[in-house]
């Protein structure tokens, strides 16, 4: 039996949120994310920015450039849980079976839905009307038997779409696929593959599975099965977190070892409260810097006991700090860590927005 899966993906999630809440940004190009008078960075943009080219993770300086009328906007991280976790109890309507990826972005198994309807299409459908209806807002949806064709699925008719891809479909779907489109392939493993003369997911499948895997690692065996309609990943309802950071990038470059401690303390004070809201602790500390020419160097220490308070935290990462050797370079970037949990409290879902959330604060 085939398993029924379905991506939801917001659109233009944070900059739909404020054109819905400020009816003077209808219509408007909108950039969530840092001013682009500092290092700020795009978080998301309305539809309407995104004709200029404008995109995610983009300085917010550029986006200036390519779309000078844009109006940009502070992100209320705040608001955007709350709207997440409303989206979060419609999902909860139909199954319990969600795999959160961010605030905006779930996978849904509802191979067995709650209300007997049996049709993911007809389910989607519901979900979509009702997050319309209820929230104010769009989101696109694509229905499969695996996850990373639904997940593809749901791209193809954004904003609003609504896109299915059956079992009989999904083997030729695949090989006309973009490589860049592919699960794990970046643009140096595209540019890769590319001068390889693999340019779709048909490309992909003339190689013997030996050969992606001696060309691209692991990943290779990932490639051989999915061009072939093969996922066999579950969605997983809750994630083990293995690790909580804090970094900053500071608005401008740090050389004096005064400012690098002060910067040092509020992130420990900051990292502390986040271990006792999650009720974690652990036993690894890391420490990590990005210089000007965006070298980055990471320094660990671990201790026999847990991490449990922002003092501990403070002091060995003030060691790390003064055994980085940093010869008087100045730092753009500077983070905290805890890894190492061994409590059963560690299994918790995954709220991968935190890393977002990272770059504003």
């Amino acid at each position: 039996m085939h398993r029924k899966i379905i991506h939801i993906d917001m659109d233009a999630f944070y900059a739909s949120v404020e054109q819905r809440d400020f009816p003077e940004y209808r219509g408007k190009p909108i950039v969530v994310g840092g001013p682009p008078q500092g290092r700020g960075v795009v978080a998301t943009a309305s539809y309407e920015a995104r004709k200029f080219g404008v995109r995610s993770a983009m300085p917010s300086k550029k986006a200036l450039e390519l779309c000078p009328e844009a109006l940009f906007v502070f992100p209320r991280f705040d608001v955007y849980k709350e709207v997440s976790a409303k989206i979060r109890e419609i999902f909860r309507r139909y199954t319990d079976i969600i795999e959160p990826l961010s605030l905006d972005e779930a996978y849904l198994d509802v191979t067995e839905d709650k209300k007997g309807i049996g049709s993911a299409l007809e389910i989607a459908g519901e979900i979509r009307q009702a997050i319309k209806e209820e929230l104010q807002l769009t989101a696109s949806a694509g229905v499969s038997v695996n996850k990373f064709v639904a997940k593809i699925a749901s791209d193809i008719q954004k904003p609003d779409g609504l896109t299915f891809i059956g079992p009989s479909r999904i083997e030729a779907f695949m090989e006309q696929l973009p490589v860049e489109k592919f699960f794990g392939v970046g643009k140096v493993t595209a540019g890769k593959m590319k001068q390889m003369g693999l340019h779709t997911g048909g490309d992909l499948k003339k190689l013997s599975e030996e050969e992606l895997v001696r060309h691209f690692g692991k990943t290779g065996r990932f490639y051989y099965k999915i061009v072939r309609g093969i996922d066999e990943r579950e969605v997983q309802p809750s994630r083990e977190i293995k690790s909580i950071s804090i970094e900053d990038t500071f608005a401008r470059d740090l050389a004096e070892p005064a400012d690098l401690l002060r910067e040092l303390d509020r992130q420990a004070e900051k990292l502390s409260g986040r271990l006792e809201k999650r009720m974690l602790k652990g036993k690894t500390l890391t420490l990590k810097l990005k210089f000007t020419d965006f070298k980055q160097v990471t320094r660990s220490r671990s201790l026999p006991e847990p991490f449990c308070d922002a003092l501990t935290i403070r002091k060995v990462g003030a060691d790390l700090l003064a055994g980085a050797d940093l010869q008087g370079k100045a730092i753009r970037l500077l983070g905290l860590g805890i890894s190492n949990f061994n409590q059963p409290d560690a299994a918790r879902p995954v709220k991968r927005a935190a890393n977002q959330l990272d770059l504003f604060l």
